[in-house]
């Protein structure tokens, strides 16, 4: 986003113009920074061997999807609708990589009828997937290394109370069940949790899949994860990919080396891809002041971005409709029945009611995590492409929210 003759812009389009067109609230995303984050990563991961697969679940509209495939990126998915959704959006079943969470196995089968890779993370869908498959569909393990890491309890994934992936103390267990079962492993993987700055973190779990590597012959690729912290706020510390990339590359290639053959080397950004890249374009609807407070009331809440209630993650917001006004403290509110405040206490140039609010950061888990609570809306989607606005998605209507009701006989 740009500042241009008082004016702000993606791409040289005008945000006020986008809101006109599209109404408020609007996600808007910026292609070109999707694109750049994208490329960022191919250099700091350098080589063939090299394997990006997008984590869709941080905004999975069927163009942002189809983009990334435009350059050739891959896809992680966490449930078989994501699966179909990246196959309707052009993804070969072999480009795609299925982890997902306490599944039935119908949906692992599910997964398996498609095509995509499968990565196993609990010992009785291993047993399972063993009894019916053997060595006739290779799979994915997903170790839990039980380092804690990530910048909220709800996004660390690694650690030992973790619902997430196989304890590493469990590996003996593992490679029992595949010995007996014959099972093909193709892939390990691991993840350890998403706003990581430490390149340690990264390299200690590298070692204790290197470890594990040597006792699975058919290995194909290593999986990493993701986990790359964005910048939310002026002078965040954020992932050094540049660093990690050098230091992953030198250990990977002598773990090649020891290992007896090149591997792929895998890892699934989501959030480091789409996070800076979206904007949640919010209408002041009152101003409101308190014996303590003054309060900004939009157009939006919790049910377009829960971010900040559920996670207390930072987002910056701007006024894009008075960008020289006199700096004033606001607390920014939502409309929802319960308190869904965007921030507290944030400097702002003067809001006045009417004006839009742009809150930044908002391209990764947005308009994924919205809801209908109060029976709201959730809002539009826009992308903006080679220096033009697209809808992407349309806003909800009522019938949307009625679909799939069904009418029953009551009273008389």
């Amino acid at each position: 986003m740009d500042l241009n003759n008082n004016r702000y812009t993606i791409q040289n389009v005008d945000i006020q113009s986008i809101a006109d067109e599209f109404g408020s609230p609007v996600y808007v995303y910026d292609a070109d920074k999707i694109l750049s984050q994208y490329q960022l990563l191919k250099t700091s991961f350098p080589g063939d061997h090299v394997k990006i697969k997008y984590a869709c679940k941080a905004l999975n509209n069927l163009n942002v999807l189809k983009l990334l495939k435009s350059v050739g990126c891959g896809l992680d998915v966490v449930s078989i609708q994501e699966a179909e959704m990246g196959i309707r959006a052009g993804f070969a079943p072999n480009e795609i990589l299925f982890t997902p969470n306490c599944v039935s196995f119908e949906e692992i089968k599910m997964g398996i009828e498609l095509g995509i890779t499968i990565n196993i993370d609990n010992i009785s869908i291993l047993e399972q997937f063993g009894h019916a498959y053997g060595n006739t569909i290779p799979c994915c393990i997903r170790l839990n290394p039980h380092i804690v890491a990530g910048g909220n309890v709800h996004i660390q994934t690694g650690h030992i109370d973790s619902k997430f992936g196989i304890s590493i103390y469990q590996l003996r267990h593992v490679l029992r069940i595949v010995e007996k079962e014959n099972i093909k492993v193709t892939g390990l993987h691991m993840h350890t949790g998403s706003d990581i700055l430490d390149s340690d973190v990264f390299l200690r779990g590298a070692e204790l899949l290197f470890d594990a590597a040597n006792d699975f012959k058919d290995l194909e690729f290593i999986d990493f994860g993701s986990g790359f912290k964005v910048s939310y706020k002026d002078g965040d510390i954020t992932t050094d990919v540049v660093e990690l990339g050098k230091a992953i590359t030198i250990r990977f290639n002598q773990f090649c080396q020891d290992y007896g053959r090149k591997l792929e080397l895998w890892f699934e950004p989501g959030k480091f891809i789409v996070s800076e890249a979206g904007y949640l374009i919010v209408k002041v609807n009152v101003i409101k002041q308190t014996t303590a407070t003054v309060f900004v009331g939009v157009d939006s809440g919790q049910n377009h971005l829960i971010r900040p209630m559920f996670y207390d993650a930072f987002h910056d917001i701007i006024n894009i409709s008075n960008p020289l006004g006199t700096p004033r403290i606001y607390t920014i509110v939502g409309y929802i029945c319960e308190t869904d405040t965007f921030g507290w206490d944030r400097k702002l140039n003067e809001v006045r009611e009417g004006d839009l609010l742009a809150i930044k950061n908002a391209g990764a888990y947005g308009y994924t995590m919205a809801n209908n609570y109060n029976a709201r809306y959730r809002p539009s989607e826009v992308l903006v492409y080679r220096g033009k606005a697209n809808l992407i998605r349309q806003r909800e209507t009522l019938e949307d929210l009625l679909r799939n009701v069904v009418d029953i006989p009551i009273g008389d």
